[in-house]
């Protein structure tokens, strides 16, 4: 499955979520290494929205018959200090920058998002360096 789209700022708090010792080390399990501490928002056009519901689907979140598609890995929530941190999906996928070279990488479904339209991608690298990308940079995610 591959979605394609448009590199878009989010509310710059995922890096609180992100570095949480108890999501890193699972995040090492689905990326072979620890996250980036925070998530590259790519804005889905309407032609990917089927897909990207696939995988809500796939995740849990909406109701719908469950597509063949690819393997879902869950990331377990926990609570620290009387704050719960919810859990999510993460799906492995590689992504690049249009025409550029390809990172693993992979695309996160949080158990509690208003994102319908937004994929929310982890990796190693920063990748607004790594791939480099801005704003507005068409972007491809291959899921695997």
């Amino acid at each position: 499955m591959r979605l394609s789209g448009l590199v878009s700022s989010g509310l710059g708090r995922a890096h609180v979520f992100m570095s949480q010792e108890h999501y890193q080390r699972q995040f090492k399990e689905v990326l072979g290494v620890g996250a980036w501490p925070g998530t590259l928002n790519v804005d889905l056009p309407e032609t990917c929205l089927g897909d990207f519901e696939k995988l809500r689907i796939i995740a849990g979140l909406v109701e719908g018959e469950l597509p063949d598609g690819p393997e879902k890995h869950r990331i377990d929530g926990f609570e620290r200090d009387g704050r719960a941190f919810g859990g999510a999906t993460a799906f492995r996928a590689t992504i690049c920058r249009d025409g550029g070279q390809w990172y693993d990488c992979a695309l996160l479904i949080p158990d509690l998002t208003r994102h319908t339209s937004t994929a929310e991608i982890i990796s190693g690298t920063f990748l607004r360096e790594g791939l480099p990308c801005e704003d507005g940079d068409l972007a491809h995610i291959e899921l695997s």
